[in-house]
């Protein structure tokens, strides 16, 4: 009879990528009671199959001008955080888009170098909650916990919903040899980045690539979104203004079959009154992204999706808005800020879990969310403000999602400082006080003609209309913002001028601390 091993943990995290080793760090410092569980026998195995053509999009900047290690780590997207200054990912490639093949062997260090608690080769085969709790059976282990973390990434590919997408060979499994499409006309079926290294890899053997999908292409450059289009297959784009025979099409696809050799697609083009178009290929690839699992979970826990399936939806804290005490980490984090800040990568994430952890800590071990006293004086705070605005990669990366919060206390004296919230979380946390502000950094989101080619106003009372990323700080009344300054770009991203942002920021809390 086969022997079952039964263990209690306040937090268990399944998972053992970036984002799970990334939570078990800081719950470990923390002195956490907490266990990790990984289904494969190394960390990150995600990394050794993806990308399939085996290059990462993220940047590894080695060289800056910059000694503060926090604000290197603004050009360092691949670097989970801790204390130990060796185990940065430039240290293991000098590669401005590293290799693929080097993320297994930095998480795996760092998994080893801080004495993680993950026990491998553990795959979950059922989640269930019974009476407030967390009963987790992988194999003979039975695990029981307060909080569940899901931290598994994607658990498979998005397929969608098109007659006869069984024909088509997914980026999971499709051949990564550009030769084996030489000559041939291919249709790359989605837009984003997956889809463009694949079709990338295919330039100098296919005949024809068309890339399809219902909505235009998303470029990075223009929507500052870091998991939209990149530059660096800029070669497709001008391939396609080019009329070399490769394409991108907004279209839906009607359906797919094949006739002998030949796959027929039909399909209707988006902008084009309702026209259709009957189209043959060599070969269809499907490029759409991938999507959580959730077949583990017993029915009383099973979390919501979004994002038509692909993604838990979360509360302003990334819990779970049905299940209470499941928890998201990782790239499963991105729900509330989807295609607009990095919670979707390392770079985004890495903070969104220093900061869960917090709260994580507050909730189920009575340990209070840290904050600063800051004097209620307008010179005061405008220092504090631009120290951190200038100073923090979290600020930097996560721009429009994580801020910190200035709460003005009862008193009227004080100010409460709290660094790293996600501003709705802020405002859900602090919406019944009547005096706080947020401060963070943003990007200009007017519909520019030409990125490269903008009209700027330089001067303090213009800021609002800045077009690259700079400091905006909200004065919030209860739930709603009742003040809002901008502060103007800067191309060194400094922001401490007198003129421009000293003088300006600290008119602007000395206008509103003598409001109620």
């Amino acid at each position: 009879m086969a022997t079952h091993q039964q263990v209690t943990h306040r937090y268990v995290i399944i998972g053992a990528g970036p984002g799970g080793l990334q939570l078990s760090y800081f719950l470990q410092r923390a002195g956490a009671d907490y266990l990790t569980l990984e289904r494969e026998t190394t960390p990150g195995c995600f990394f050794r199959h993806y990308p399939r053509h085996r290059r990462l999009i993220s940047l590894n900047k080695i060289h800056t001008y910059e000694d503060d290690p926090e604000i290197k780590l603004r050009w360092d997207w691949n670097s989970l955080l801790s204390d130990s200054p060796e185990l940065l990912f430039p240290r293991y490639t000098d590669d401005y888009f590293p290799a693929a093949d080097v993320m297994p062997r930095y998480l795996a260090d760092f998994r080893r170098e801080h004495g993680l608690s993950v026990r491998f080769a553990t795959a979950v085969d059922r989640i269930e909650k019974v009476a407030g709790e967390f009963h987790v059976r992988a194999g003979d282990l039975h695990v029981r916990a307060e909080c569940l973390i899901m931290a598994t990434g994607w658990g498979g590919p998005h397929v969608p919903r098109i007659d006869g997408i069984e024909l088509a060979v997914g980026y999971e499994s499709m051949p990564v040899d550009g030769a084996v499409y030489n000559g041939q006309r291919v249709l790359v079926i989605g837009k984003g980045n997956s889809a463009f290294e694949t079709a990338h890899q295919l330039l100098d053997h296919a005949a024809m690539v068309h890339l399809a999908s219902p909505h235009p292409i998303r470029l990075a450059w223009n929507t500052k979104h870091p998991g939209d289009v990149r530059g660096q297959y800029g070669a497709l784009l001008d391939s396609y203004q080019f009329k070399t025979l490769h394409s991108m099409l907004d279209c839906e696809i009607e359906r797919i079959w094949r006739e002998g050799d030949v796959f027929k697609v039909l399909i209707t083009y988006t902008h084009a009154d309702g026209e259709q178009e009957l189209l043959e290929y060599d070969s269809v690839l499907r490029c759409t992204g991938f999507r959580m699992n959730t077949a583990v979970f017993a029915a009383n826990c099973r979390p919501d999706l979004v994002k038509n399936g692909k993604l838990p939806a979360v509360r302003e804290d990334w819990q779970s808005t049905n299940v209470d005490g499941l928890y998201f980490a990782g790239t499963l984090m991105q729900a509330r800020d989807f295609k607009r800040a990095s919670s979707a990568f390392i770079d985004g994430f890495r903070y969104n879990l220093r900061t869960l952890a917090r709260l994580l800590r507050e909730r189920y071990d009575n340990a209070p969310l840290a904050y600063d006293v800051v004097p209620a004086d307008p010179d005061l705070l405008t220092e504090v403000a631009l120290n951190r605005l200038n100073g923090s990669s979290a600020l930097w990366t996560q721009f429009e999602y994580l801020c910190d919060v200035f709460v003005l206390d009862t008193d009227g004296d004080r100010v409460l400082h709290y660094q790293d919230l996600p501003e709705d979380y802020a405002v859900a946390r602090f919406g019944e006080q009547p005096h706080y502000y947020t401060a963070n950094l943003r990007w200009g989101r007017d519909d520019y003609s030409d990125v490269f080619a903008i009209e700027r106003h330089p001067v303090p009372d213009r800021a609002a209309e800045s077009a690259f990323i700079h400091p905006v700080i909200r004065r919030y009344r209860h739930r709603e913002v009742a003040a809002e300054r901008h502060l103007l770009e800067d191309l060194l991203a400094r922001w401490r001028r007198p003129e421009r942002h000293v003088r300006p920021l600290e008119e602007f809390f000395r206008a509103q601390l003598a409001r109620p």
